[in-house]
C-alpha cells in the first residue's frame, strides 16, 4: 500500500471524526453516527456479507466496491466507539511480532 493510500485513510478517518463532533444534516456519515452503534454495526455486517458474496462470485469490481464500503463503515464504527484504525493496526502489529 502506498503512502498516499495510507494518507487518504487518515484523511477519511479525520473527516469521520469531524462529522461526529460537528454533525452536518446532509452528511451520510453524520446520519450513521446519529443512528448509533447498533445501526453502524449492522451496516458493517451487511457490507462484510456483500464482500464475501462478491468474492465467491469472483467479480473484481464488485469486490473492490464492497471492500471500500466495508472499510468505510468499519472506520465509522471504530470512531463511534472512540477507537481508531491505528488501534487496530497496533493489534495486528503485536500479533505479527509474536
Amino acid at each position: 500500500m502506498s503512502g498516499d493510500s495510507l494518507a487518504f485513510l487518515d484523511e477519511l478517518e479525520t473527516t469521520i471524526r469531524q462529522r461526529a463532533a460537528q454533525p452536518s444534516p446532509d452528511s451520510y456519515t453524520s446520519l450513521l453516527l446519529q443512528q448509533g452503534v447498533q445501526r453502524i454495526a449492522q451496516k458493517v455486517g451487511e457490507e462484510a456479507v456483500e464482500l464475501a458474496l462478491a468474492a465467491v462470485a469472483g467479480e473484481r469490481r464488485q469486490q473492490l466496491e464492497e471492500g471500500a464500503d466495508l472499510l468505510y463503515h468499519l472506520l465509522v464504527l471504530l470512531t463511534s466507539r472512540g477507537l481508531a484504525l491505528a488501534d487496530v493496526v497496533a493489534v495486528l502489529e503485536s500479533r505479527h511480532r509474536r
